[in-house]
């Protein structure tokens, strides 16, 4: 057991910023006075929009200590996680708790869903010592200063997001959540100083670097960039310091930084290069050893480089092929903004390597030309026999490619 997150918080910085306008002392009234029936035991349902009321209601369930499940309201309900209690609302007319809440580190803190890349997402439930310890790992890679304020346009229903407010409390430093993504947002607050660690994807990156011409960001310690593998040409174009990072939901978040493992997490490769993780992040349903479905390979450092997913791999004529190598000597073309490769049923050859590229804002490009530029950097094996053209890929709400749905476009 250990002191609420958010009571420390108040107790030690009462009037430091804690989420959007709200500080700790103001964030904890109103968390403790949040009209909810619930304790330990219930799953709550948050079917609140990001922002502050969100963060209230999320701190309101904990001090109680009720178990978060967060709602995606773009999901019909039908399609939204079961709950106990539905909490669509963050007034604070209740009876006020009395102080003196703790965390039970063994209990269950949240019950998320996975991203679904290749399918619909999974249950996962944390533990408050999960999204603790997560917390621990990444202050060691990546420092904490008390004036910090991270930036936060991820979806609240996915653990990145919440990460944030969860480390934040666990800091006692701040949360600025936006309702959303909105490049010329983000990148307005960027460029004003207003945020001195960002949450990106390479998508939002893309982004911001293509459409905001986003050449400063004076205050930025970190972005913390991951949920896909990184071209080398995206990180080649960002004017500020990135952290690169690999992690999953049943992991808490962030596995490796900088190609590190977080402290006191353990990241070991199968024969087939499949990432095996174990420490106090990883979900007590995953079992003492997380098979994650990725692969990777260490470099002549020791740090993680992910090459991609198991389950991905493209057989073709008896060899393998992942796709993200592909994407990424795409991505490399001037005039690819993103790519996404898989594979086709094929008489011949098993299977075929497919690529549906995504060409830049007033750029043009054959698929012939395409495949020559592959041609010359990649095995044969690895050149896409076809090359499809679309104006967006597939994504989920966290900004994975969601290859699955390739097959449709183009």
């Amino acid at each position: 057991m250990v002191e609420s997150w958010l009571e420390r918080a108040a107790r030690t910085r009462p009037h430091a910023p804690a989420v959007n306008d709200l500080t700790y002392a103001q964030l904890l009234d109103r968390a403790r006075r949040l009209r909810l029936d619930a304790g330990p035991g219930d799953r709550v349902a948050l079917a609140l929009a990001p922002g502050a009321d969100f963060a209230v209601a999320l701190h309101g369930v904990w001090l109680r200590g009720a178990t978060a499940v967060p709602h995606d309201l773009r999901l019909p309900a039908a399609d939204r996680p079961a709950a106990d209690v539905v909490l669509d609302h963050a007034e604070p007319s209740g009876p006020p708790l009395p102080p003196g809440s703790r965390h039970d580190l063994d209990a269950v803190a949240l019950g998320l869903r996975t991203s679904g890349t290749t399918g619909p997402g999974k249950p996962v439930d944390l533990t408050f010592g999960n999204l603790l310890w997560s917390a621990l790992g990444s202050a060691v890679l990546l420092g904490v200063d008390p004036a910090d304020r991270w930036l936060c346009a991820l979806p609240l229903s996915h653990v990145g997001g919440l990460s944030i407010l969860a480390r934040s409390a666990i800091y006692a430093t701040a949360a600025a959540v936006l309702p959303g993504w909105d490049t010329e947002r983000v990148a307005a607050e960027l460029r004003a100083g207003r945020a001195s660690l960002v949450s990106l994807v390479p998508t939002t990156l893309a982004r911001l670097l293509d459409d905001a011409a986003l050449d400063r960001a004076p205050a930025l310690r970190w972005a913390l960039l991951g949920g896909a593998p990184i071209p080398d040409v995206l990180l080649g174009r960002t004017p500020f310091p990135v952290a690169a990072t690999y992690g999953l939901t049943e992991a808490a978040s962030q596995v490796t930084t900088f190609g590190h493992p977080l402290f006191c997490t353990r990241v070991t490769l199968e024969a087939d290069g499949e990432i095996l993780v174990a420490g106090p992040t990883v979900a007590p349903a995953s079992g003492p050893l997380l098979r994650t479905g990725d692969l990777g390979a260490f470099d002549a450092g020791g740090r993680l480089r992910i090459v991609g997913r198991k389950a991905d791999t493209i057989v073709t004529g008896g060899e393998n092929v992942a796709p993200t190598e592909v994407e990424a000597v795409l991505e490399a073309h001037p005039a690819v903004a993103e790519a996404g490769v898989h594979g086709r049923e094929d008489p011949e050859w098993g299977e075929a390597v497919v690529a549906v590229v995504v060409l830049r804002d007033g750029m043009r490009a054959t698929a012939q030309e395409l495949r020559d530029h592959c041609a010359a950097r990649l095995a044969r094996f690895q050149v896409p026999k076809d090359v499809r053209f679309a104006t967006v890929l597939p994504r989920t709400a966290s900004g994975k490619l969601r290859r699955a749905g390739l097959k449709s476009c183009g």
